[in-house]
Order: C-alpha cells, then sequence, then structure tokens
C-alpha cells in the first residue's frame, strides 16, 4: 500500500456528520463572558449576530450533529477531497518519512473555508437573513462566504484587511465576481473604522479591526447577521469533515499517522484536520503527536498569555478566553495574510492548555523554502498559511534523514496560493524579512486586556 500517490473517496463517504470534540474532553472549555457583566453569555447574548441554528451548535454538548441535506449537495461540488503521499518530496529530502497532506484547494474558493461558509449561509437564509457581514485577512474567508452566499440568495458585505487588500487584488475581484460588497479595513464606512483611521491613517489593519467593523455593521441591522470565517466553535465544528474523510483514506492505505501537523491562526483548518484524530487517541486507538504551526510574527500560542480578552480591536465581541497577543494587535504585514489574528481559537487554546498540543513558531522565509520545494516536486503551489505546516514538515522529514527513523506525517494543504504569487516573487527576489514579535510588545498589549476574577 506504500506506493499510493492519490487516496480518494467516493462521493457516498462524504461525511453525514460534524463531529463535536467537547463531550469527549476531560475538562470543558471555560465559556464565553458578557462583555459588561463579565457573566456567562446566554444565546439571547448572540442573537443579534448569529441564527439560533448556529448557536446551538456553538453551545452543544452532542458529539455529533447532522449535516443538511442543502449543504451535503453543494459540499458534493469538491468533497470528497484527494489524500496525497508526497513521494516526490520524500525524494528530494531523502528522508525515510512517509509525508501524507489532504488537499482543500480543490473547492470552488481554493480553501478549506467552504466547509464552513455554506453552511453558515445556509442556516442564516433559512432563518430569513437577507444579508452577511464579515470580515477576511488574505481572502480566502471573504471569496468562500461570497461564493456561499450566491448559492443560498444572500447579499455580502466584506472588510478586508488593508494590507492584504493591497497585496491581493484578485482576492477582491473574486469576491466581486461571487456579489460580494468588499472594503478594505479600517474604512471610513463605520464608527469602528474612523476611530482608528483618526489613529493611524496609514494602518496596515487588522483582523479585529476588521471584526468590529463588521459587527458594528450587522448588529444593529435587522435583516443582517455576521459570519465569522474561525475561532468560534461552530466553525471548527464544520471543518472536521477534513479529518474524518482523512481518517478513512489512511485507513484505506494501512497507514497510521505518527505527527499530525497544521497550520494555526484562529484554528480552525488545524481542528478540522485534528480534531477526529484526536477523538480516536482520547479513545486509545492511535498516538500520534499534534503540532500546531504559527507565524514567528504572530506567535499567540508560544508567546501570547491565556487570558479573557475580546475576539475584535473595539472590544464589541463577548470575553474568550484563549491565547492572545493581546484585542489591539496590529500585526507586521508578513505574506501569510490569513495567520495574522491576535488570537487563537479558544477550544484549541484550552485543549493546549490541557497538554494536548504542540505549538511551534516559524519565520517567513523558512515557510516559503518549503513551499518552493513543494511546488518544484508535488506541482501544487500552496498558500503561504499551509506554508507552515509544510515548513514543519520538512524539518521532522529531514530529522528522520539524520536518525534514519521511519515516521507518518500527515498535514493538511487548506489551500492553493494562485492569489498570492506576488508574496512568492518576494521570497524569490529576496525581499522577506523576518521578524519574531517582540515579548515586549505581548506585555505591552496585556495591559489593556481585560482583567476577569
Amino acid at each position: 500500500m506504500s506506493d499510493y500517490t492519490k487516496v480518494t473517496l467516493d462521493e457516498s463517504e462524504i461525511p453525514t456528520q460534524w463531529y463535536n470534540i467537547i463531550p469527549d474532553l476531560p475538562a470543558p472549555p471555560p465559556p464565553p463572558l458578557h462583555p459588561a457583566t463579565r457573566e456567562p453569555i446566554g444565546p439571547e447574548d448572540l442573537a443579534p449576530l448569529f441564527p439560533m441554528d448556529l448557536i446551538l451548535q456553538e453551545v452543544s454538548q452532542e458529539s455529533y450533529i447532522d449535516i443538511p441535506g442543502e449543504v451535503l449537495d453543494v459540499y458534493k461540488l469538491w468533497r470528497p477531497t484527494p489524500l496525497y503521499r508526497a513521494h516526490r518530496l520524500e525524494k528530494v529530502l531523502d528522508t525515510p518519512a512517509r509525508i501524507f497532506y489532504k488537499y482543500e484547494g480543490v473547492s470552488p474558493a481554493g480553501s478549506h473555508k467552504p466547509n464552513t461558509s455554506i453552511p453558515q449561509a445556509y442556516y442564516n437564509a433559512k432563518a430569513g437573513v437577507k444579508k452577511l457581514t464579515t470580515e477576511t485577512g488574505a481572502g480566502q474567508w471573504g471569496s468562500a462566504l461570497a461564493f456561499a452566499c450566491a448559492q443560498f440568495g444572500l447579499d455580502l458585505e466584506v472588510w478586508q484587511v488593508r494590507s492584504s487588500y493591497d497585496q491581493k487584488p484578485d482576492r477582491q475581484r473574486m469576491m466581486r465576481i461571487w456579489g460580494a460588497e468588499v472594503h478594505p479595513s479600517p474604512s471610513e464606512n463605520t464608527e469602528a473604522g474612523r476611530q482608528i483611521l483618526a489613529l493611524d491613517p496609514n494602518t496596515p489593519g487588522s483582523l479585529g479591526i476588521a471584526i468590529s467593523e463588521g459587527v458594528m455593521r450587522a448588529a444593529p441591522d435587522p435583516d443582517a447577521k455576521y459570519a465569522l470565517g474561525s475561532v468560534l466553535n461552530h466553525v471548527l465544528l464544520h471543518q472536521t469533515v477534513i479529518g474524518e474523510e482523512a481518517l478513512k483514506q489512511m485507513e484505506k492505505v494501512g497507514e497510521t499517522p505518527d505527527l499530525l501537523i497544521g497550520c494555526t491562526g484562529g484554528g480552525s483548518n488545524f481542528a478540522g484536520l485534528s480534531f477526529p484524530f484526536l477523538r480516536e487517541k482520547l479513545a486509545g486507538k492511535i498516538n500520534p503527536t499534534i503540532r500546531c504551526v504559527e507565524p514567528a510574527s504572530c506567535p499567540s500560542l508560544t508567546k501570547g498569555e491565556y487570558r479573557y480578552d475580546f475576539g475584535d480591536t473595539i472590544g464589541m465581541t463577548p470575553l474568550v478566553k484563549m491565547h492572545t497577543l493581546g484585542h489591539d494587535f496590529i500585526p507586521d504585514p508578513i505574506h501569510a495574510g490569513g495567520l495574522r489574528y491576535h488570537g487563537m481559537a479558544p477550544l484549541v487554546s484550552h485543549i493546549y492548555e490541557l497538554g494536548m498540543l504542540e505549538a511551534v513558531a516559524i519565520h517567513q522565509n523558512e515557510c516559503f523554502s518549503a513551499a518552493v520545494k513543494f511546488a518544484r516536486s508535488e506541482g501544487i503551489v500552496p498558500a503561504p498559511e499551509p506554508s507552515h505546516a509544510l515548513a514543519a514538515a520538512v524539518r521532522e522529514a529531514v530529522r528522520c534523514r539524520e536518525t534514519g527513523e521511519s515516521k507518518t506525517i500527515l498535514t493538511a494543504l487548506c489551500g492553493h496560493g494562485h492569489f498570492d504569487l506576488s508574496s512568492y516573487e518576494a521570497y524569490l527576489n529576496g525581499d522577506l524579512v523576518d521578524y519574531d514579535y517582540p515579548d515586549a510588545k505581548v506585555a505591552d498589549a496585556m495591559s489593556r486586556v481585560p482583567v476577569v476574577d
């Protein structure tokens, strides 16, 4: 079975349920808190932003939630996604390690994001919502939600982080083709944006600012709701189709991962791949090491503090306990735009605190070096985000070469880099600068994070 290069599943093998890891954890995650009262929030507190179906998924204690038929019908446009063994990369690295990658770039939007944008659009349409608002960093989430809204007849307004808006004009064009209205963030269209621009007219923006703008637009509009592409429990839940399929595919070729690696920004891609495998590990069936990989310039897990903090910059969202660099964090404009959020998903943060995950931070030059090796051997140009996971996989494969250890490595290639070629140009021209986020900046930001007893 080791000669397999591409492992496929039949359409009938698409998962029909999402997996909720919370009931299987040894301790429940801390609850979100109301930003004013600091008391645990209830469904009514989230109702201005989300439809009730998604709120119930956010707080669900059920291990499995059925995927609606209307969602499965759209999933069938690209799911199940292929699993590949990277034979050619292994040969380039001269490693005894076996490297597998689950490729989510075959979706219409070119990433894993439609796994959650489709159900989010469906549940909003079902609730009678007419319009969604959202933020996006590199543009993968914005384009995925634009595609989803087109499927279910919803209007969409997107705030894209200014640095990515300028770097990646093709993502804007893609969103507009699917019918979305797109603004650079911060913008003059919301009070939150105007406040930030008054302080710094040249700010590169951040996901926290863009979230504030999207929330500010949706909250007072009875016909509108807000949609988030990562971080929240229901988003991570929807992404578990990745890991459920990967489990079946690895079983088909008689392989069990010794090491599972995922890039982490908000945490949805990582959770989508890893949570089904973590379920099997908790059940004693397998025992992989599970490793998060983040940018050295946005190291929420490896340098951030585990604190209650706002999910947005202005402080409109509930307080959630997560690894955070501070809600007013403004990232260095690195090219991995989707990995520049100030916090990590509360559920990923909680599981990390339980000691079930490892985390490393890697500089962008090493990541692009791994991505170029991968593109030249495997043929796919990766998005900058999964290049972090590829860099960690290359590190491990080289270590196996040096020690002679044979190890099975599994990662998720969560999107292609066809709209990120300017990033590759900067790398190939030697223009990328590695940046370590300073401890002093973390300490300064923590002084403005709310103190919760």
